[in-house]
């Protein structure tokens, strides 16, 4: 009897294909509702910011503190032509901070060495000969990476001229033959805007460098630099209080054109810690994450991110970078005649 039937009567390749076309329908189906796909546990989407990149990680990776948004900015600097190797040493309110240039005549540059947080007076040398002894080792070995005796400078930060101990090393200094230079705040801003800020960002971006002893904040402002100075991290060592400082980094930060709050270069010791906990591969710029997804354990971080929070606050900005290798020390070498 079957034999007899539509069914039976029809070819096997009619039936092959018959009964072919309800599953590629359901397999169709099931590949655009992505029933095949694994879950992706990572991915990178470029955003609207040009340069900046964002990761998702849900496993948080080789990351320090918290899960969340990895994200890089991939801009990369122009290398010198035919440089010189220049020195520059800052005394600052904490320490000495050294730097080792290569330089062109068009202010290109790339750092070839840097040296954070090295104290004489600070820790206890406190005598003048002592003083003199660890001075004469330090620029020995700015002799040992190249620089020339009249390549190297020092600048005192505004921050350690609050320090009565930085006047026995300036005079030191000057008795060794060195110029010192002594800079305020205002200069200080427009030095670390010279070293961080690309000329491709001049009109979108503004600059912060977040020192102990103060903190500054400039753009540029067409063909001039406008700075402004607020407290820095180690307010805490005066007794000021956090919702002061917030109210008044605010208030300056509100001051910041509406243009320039696309990115912010950042640089300054808080903002080292904070990069650090989850630099990626010796990069030379690193996104910040946001205020509160870093944990304020120490002082100086607690007062740091209170900062930085009413920084974020008062200009809207999410993409803080911060840039390892720039300071304001190195403006300064950028502004020397070659």
């Amino acid at each position: 009897m079957s034999s007899n039937t539509t069914w039976g009567r029809l070819r096997w390749p009619v039936k092959a294909i018959i009964l072919a076309v309800p599953l590629l329908v359901l397999a169709w189906f099931a590949m655009d509702k992505g029933w095949f796909n694994s879950k992706k546990e990572n991915q990178s989407t470029t955003t609207t910011s040009g340069e900046v990149k964002t990761t998702h990680s849900n496993t948080g990776g080789t990351q320090k503190s918290g899960g969340g948004d990895l994200r890089s900015f991939a801009y990369q600097p122009e290398k010198p032509v035919n440089g010189e190797i220049k020195g520059i040493v800052e005394v600052g309110a904490t320490g000495f901070n050294s730097f080792v240039i290569n330089m062109d005549k068009e202010r290109r540059w790339e750092i070839k060495s840097k040296d954070f947080g090295k104290s004489l007076v600070y820790e206890g040398l406190a005598t003048t000969d002592d003083i003199r002894s660890g001075l004469k080792k330090y620029i020995a070995d700015m002799f040992d990476k190249g620089v020339k005796s009249k390549n190297i400078h020092f600048v005192i930060s505004s921050g350690a001229q609050k320090e009565p101990k930085t006047a026995i090393i300036s005079a030191e200094l000057k008795k060794m033959g060195f110029v010192v230079n002594l800079v305020d705040a205002s200069q200080e801003g427009k030095l670390a805007l010279k070293s961080v800020l690309p000329a491709s960002y001049n009109e979108s971006a503004f600059v912060v460098d977040m020192g102990s002893g103060n903190t500054k904040i400039s753009w540029m402002n067409g063909a001039n630099t406008s700075s402004l100075e607020a407290p820095g991290a180690k307010y805490f060592e005066k007794d000021i209080k956090d919702e002061a400082v917030y109210a008044d980094v605010r208030a300056k930060a509100a001051q910041i054109p509406k243009t320039r709050n696309t990115v912010c270069f950042i640089i300054g010791g808080v903002p080292f810690e904070l990069a650090n906990q989850h630099r990626q591969n010796n990069e030379r710029y690193t996104v910040l994450k946001a205020p509160g997804e870093y944990n304020g354990d120490k002082p100086k971080i607690k007062s740091g991110l209170n900062i930085y929070k009413a920084l974020v606050d008062a200009t809207g900005c999410d993409t803080f970078v911060f840039d390892w290798d720039a300071n304001f020390s190195i403006g300064f070498l950028l502004s020397l005649n070659m």
